[in-house]
């Protein structure tokens, strides 16, 4: 999809056809249409292209009189388990003809400029990249929030019971945030060569924007970083708990298998051709002696039991003992 946009009286119009100094934006590009656009422009049709490789990087370029900035910029992705959170490379690609954008979806910052929601000039081709670059650097900062809300939210329900599904979406949202910190970071060294323009350096407005840019992008790295901290050492702690929890069941197995295992082996012993107490293998046997086997398995699996319990409980005292011991220690 390609559409044409110019400034007039200070406002962003649409074009039915390319014209000088206009915004060309490009939206996932078939070939002929990059033809069109190379052969209107006169950009290179490799810095077209560039930003229709989901894994470009960020990144300048110069060539044959065009400038290119390429930057990750945030987006959030509809599936069946819900929204996810990627990044997508777009590029802004400008010479003294035209400023042409390049994504593979369409951008939310690029749809507040045409729809004057910014404001920016298409003659102006470094302020309109600035504007850019700090409205992406918003949106990071405000996704970051999302996902800040929705872990918040998450690990309440957890709380509550312990489902995969909730543990899912929480490791989505550290993936999101290890592909954020990537992003960031590669944005910072593009926002870093921007700033030493000349053109830049030269315009007050310009320099300007580019400390705003400067200031959000530390803050949402550092929003980034707080973020991702938390939510590992969440996921630390919910598998903790998992395993506490897996632990807990095994040792109740573990002693209702023990008690389970001596009225067997004492049942087992009973059955083999050995002389038995209380007559049991005579004729006229006792009529209490089922009931007196019973009892004898009762009162052991009691006494068992209760040795069980004391001593399971007696290594938890050991151990919270031997750790309150080493804080003191220490």
């Amino acid at each position: 999809m390609v559409k044409f946009y110019k400034t007039e009286n200070n406002r962003i119009v649409a074009l039915e056809e390319f014209e000088s100094r206009c915004w060309v934006e490009m939206v996932n590009p078939t070939d002929d249409e990059v033809e069109n656009i190379v052969a209107l422009s006169g950009i290179p049709e490799g810095l077209i292209k560039a930003a229709l490789d989901e894994e470009e990087s960020a990144r300048v370029e110069v060539d044959d009189g065009a400038t290119m900035y390429i930057v990750d910029s945030p987006m959030i992705v509809d599936t069946e388990d819900g929204d996810q959170y990627t990044t997508i490379p777009v590029a802004i690609i400008y010479n003294p003809k035209c400023i042409i954008t390049v994504s593979l979806n369409t951008d939310p910052i690029l749809t507040g400029f045409y729809s004057n929601r910014t404001k920016v000039s298409t003659s102006k081709p470094v302020g309109f990249v600035l504007n850019f670059m700090l409205g992406n650097v918003k949106r990071f900062s405000s996704l970051l929030k999302q996902i800040d809300k929705k872990s918040l939210r998450l690990q309440a329900e957890l709380h509550k019971s312990m489902r995969n599904q909730e543990l899912i979406e929480l490791l989505d949202l550290q993936n999101s945030l290890v592909y954020f910190s990537t992003a960031l970071s590669a944005n910072s060294t593009v926002h870093g060569r921007l700033s030493r323009m000349e053109s830049v350096q030269s315009n007050e407005e310009y320099r300007d924007l580019q400390e705003d840019v400067l200031i959000e992008t530390k803050q949402a790295v550092e929003m980034c970083s707080i973020y991702r901290d938390i939510l590992k050492t969440t996921m630390d702690a919910f598998s903790s708990v998992i395993s506490n929890n897996v632990n807990h069941v095994v040792k109740r197995l573990t002693i209702i298998t023990i008690l389970v295992a001596i009225p067997t082996l004492i049942a087992g012993l009973l059955g083999m051709n050995i002389k038995l107490p209380f007559g049991m293998d005579s004729a006229n046997g006792s009529p209490w002696e089922f009931w007196i086997v019973l009892g004898i398995c009762l009162v052991l699996v009691a006494i068992f039991s209760v040795v069980l319990v004391k001593s399971t409980g007696s290594v938890k005292i050991r151990t919270l003992k031997q750790i309150k011991k080493k804080r003191r220690n220490d």
